[in-house]
């Protein structure tokens, strides 16, 4: 029976619409993603894969343009000794926009900023809107925006779901991702609502995000599997595509790999692709080079053969 504190949510009437989750059955499904074996060619293609769906993300104060300019000479090219594709985007703070535009030029590798107030999203509307609109005149092809959680979660939807259809309109081209901070709306059930209030103003191609990767808990399996299974609902009942971006905590290639096999096994092989699902990641992209060498020469290489020891990438 539920309880009366869930009866007097005042998100009931959307968790009521799209239904509730099963917390046993997701965190039983995601277990088993960890035990399927990838090995040899498809090893290597999940983890060329992986590496193609990269945003190679610096969001520190200390950011400088000298520091983007080595995020994006890498992800034009992550390995100059392996056949690696480019990362899908680099992602940056809006300030930093313009130099990554300078840096990357006409390359097929995107630039993705933080906007709306990043992390909090509690800057004034006007504010936020200025600074997409700014991002995007500076060359952003990308946008990931926050949503306000204490307006989610007390209740004011149209409030949430209005302010997304704003910013989407100020993208204009650009795509939005909007990131729901999955690790401060208290349960799954808020998740799968969130997802369905975000998607219910998104364009086709439009993403859902875990995280900012600035709290103590980020992307899981369990989290990510919430938002697989909302985007698989809404597009059996509406047609529409909404592509997945889990961000934060994913630094090794076992836990990427995990990940593609919760896409395959949930939304099929046409989610399998950049266009339809990133890793918001920093350090990720190293371990996946490293794996890759693995398979090719037999042997681990030394972590720092894989980044600019003044730079972190």
């Amino acid at each position: 029976m539920p309880s009366l504190a869930a009866n007097k949510s005042p998100l009931k009437p959307l968790l009521d619409e799209v239904g509730p989750v099963d917390q046993v059955a997701i965190e039983e499904r995601v277990a088993k993603f960890t035990t399927r074996s990838i090995k040899k060619a498809s090893k290597i293609q999940g983890l060329k894969l992986a590496v193609s769906m990269v945003d190679l993300t610096t969001l520190e104060g200390k950011d400088t343009p000298g520091k983007v300019e080595s995020l994006c000479q890498k992800a034009q090219c992550p390995d100059a000794e392996l056949d690696t594709p480019q990362v899908a985007a680099v992602c940056v703070y809006p300030a930093m926009v313009k130099y990554a535009r300078r840096f990357l030029g006409d390359s097929q590798v995107r630039i993705a900023s933080v906007a709306t107030g990043f992390p909090s999203g509690q800057f004034p509307l006007r504010t936020r809107i200025q600074e997409v609109k700014q991002a995007v005149r500076d060359g952003a092809d990308e946008i990931d925006m926050v949503i306000q959680r204490g307006a989610y979660l007390a209740g004011e939807l149209q409030a949430v779901r209005d302010e997304i259809a704003v910013v989407a309109e100020a993208c204009g081209d650009a795509r939005l991702k909007v990131i729901l901070e999955v690790s401060e709306l208290e349960s799954y059930d808020n998740i799968r609502a969130a997802s369905f209030l975000a998607m219910s103003v998104l364009r086709p191609g439009d993403f859902i995000k875990t995280s900012t990767g600035k709290t103590s808990v980020n992307a899981t399996l369990a989290n990510n599997q919430v938002m697989l299974e909302a985007i698989r609902d809404f597009y059996l009942d509406t047609g529409i595509p909404i592509a997945m971006k889990p961000a934060g905590g994913i630094k090794n290639s076992k836990q990427a790999l995990h990940f593609l096999v919760a896409v395959k096994e949930t939304l099929g092989d046409a989610w399998l692709t950049p266009e339809r699902y990133r890793f918001g990641a920093s350090s990720l992209l190293n371990d996946l080079l490293m794996q890759l060498r693995k398979q090719q020469q037999g042997v681990y290489q030394a972590p720092w053969k894989f980044s600019d020891a003044s730079t972190g990438y």
